[in-house]
């Protein structure tokens, strides 16, 4: 009996797995994810950007607005998404980040990254940023609640380095992780009453952006 039991357990991930990435829902999978950029070609769209795919990296060409690449076939709840990140250092040309819990095109919520802020004594408290659209963008948090929405970054990091982020997203927090950090970068409270969404990469105004490795893990709390 213990056996069976212990090849059902077995089966029911597979199976979880198995709809994660080609059954359109990891609301529920527990297990780890990660999607590598030959599933993203096949499995994506791109909203107001251009995308290359060089081997295991994606770069989004810069254009005017916001633009992203959202995944289909995820369908997020709450749990952790990783990926790495590259921005450069262009003031105000570079804008990116994480979208997620999205149902169309103009509402999703986000955390992007400044890189050209990531070293400028006077910019670095806006370093990194969350936002829900289409109610709450940056400029309407940074005048309504200064500084409660975006942070420093709580490490060195060179605005054209590669950096790794983890996105722990529960029912009413989001917590933002860097590199190996087990101390959060940004800590904030949901603003959207979404619960559930796609996930894509996001580009802010006029700006480029590289990513490789997402990962996706779902939880059930």
């Amino acid at each position: 009996m213990k056996t069976i039991l212990e090849n059902n357990k077995k089966v029911t991930k597979l199976i979880a797995l198995f709809m994660s990435i080609f059954g359109l829902s990891i609301a529920y999978a527990q297990d780890s994810i990660t999607l590598d950029a030959k599933v993203i070609q096949t499995r994506s769209v791109a909203i107001n950007r251009t995308v290359k795919f060089e081997r295991n990296d994606i770069y989004l060409t810069a254009k005017e607005g916001d633009g992203y690449l959202r995944i289909n076939g995820v369908n997020f709840r709450q749990g952790v998404i990783e990926a790495d990140i590259k921005g450069s250092n262009t003031p105000q040309r570079s804008f990116v980040g994480i979208a997620f819990h999205g149902s169309n095109d103009q509402t999703f919520e986000a955390v992007y990254f400044r890189p050209f802020n990531f070293e400028n004594q006077e910019r670095k408290s806006h370093s990194v940023q969350y936002i829900a659209h289409p109610t709450y963008t940056w400029n309407k948090l940074r005048s309504d609640s200064p500084g409660k929405y975006e942070a420093a970054l709580n490490m060195d990091i060179k605005p054209d380095d590669w950096f790794h982020v983890r996105i722990h997203v529960k029912e009413s927090t989001v917590d933002v992780y860097i590199n190996d950090s087990n101390v959060p970068t940004l800590s904030v409270d949901r603003l959207s009453k979404t619960d559930t969404g796609w996930v894509g990469f996001w580009t802010g105004n006029s700006s480029d952006g590289w990513f490789r490795n997402i990962k996706l893990r779902s939880i059930n709390n």
